[in-house]
């Protein structure tokens, strides 16, 4: 089995890059024959702009640019999505939602019919959502946020194309209290990818 792991932050050294390399780390300790990429945003110099060709390929009166079908094709090849994203502004960074915009296309994750309704392409695709935070759950659950972050991810998102959300977690420093325990939850994380979802 083999996971796409796609990461965005400005920084390979950061957290959210640790974290990434950790849920790779549980993947194959979980079975040496699971393999993964990680997608590095940033490194790879993604344009997240959702500009007139996207607009034209979403009308049909176009065909979908070469970027985005290299994305979709590395997608189509992965039996698990898995995004990592510190939490910016209670939601993901531009960068990560340009990318959604952009590959999650008309036609490929989803087909609006001439009559209106909704074809869900997606539903081959098991998706984990991992976001990194510095505020505490109680802040959060008070505020409406962690409703808001599955509402506007895994069903906003994710449910409209079909892909079912198996992992939807916000990784707290209030709880954690330090990165290494970010890093041992991650690892936890990425053992459980592949399991079925009726395994503990």
């Amino acid at each position: 089995m083999h996971a796409l792991i796609v990461v965005s932050h400005p920084l390979d050294t950061s957290l959210t890059h640790g974290v990434a390399a950790a849920i790779a780390e549980g993947i194959t300790a979980a079975d040496p024959a699971h393999s993964f990429e990680i997608a590095d945003l940033t490194q790879e110099g993604f344009d997240p702009v959702y500009g007139g060709a996207d607009i034209a390929a979403f009308l049909k009166t176009a065909t979908v640019p070469p970027d985005i079908l290299a994305e979709q094709k590395r997608i189509d090849s992965a039996d698990a999505l898995v995004l990592v994203f510190p939490i910016y502004w209670w939601s993901m960074p531009a960068l990560l939602k340009g990318w959604i915009d952009r590959v999650f296309s008309n036609g490929w994750a989803y087909e609006e019919t001439a009559d209106g309704a909704v074809v869900k392409k997606l539903g081959h695709l098991p998706v984990h959502i991992i976001g990194l935070g510095a505020g505490g759950k109680n802040v959060y659950d008070r505020h409406g946020y962690t409703d808001a972050f599955n509402a506007q991810i895994a069903h906003g998102i994710f449910d409209y194309c079909g892909a079912s959300v198996k992992t939807s977690e916000m990784l707290l420093l209030p709880e954690l209290g330090e990165p290494k325990a970010y890093l041992d939850a991650a690892r936890q994380i990425g053992r459980t990818v592949f399991q079925p979802a009726y395994a503990e």
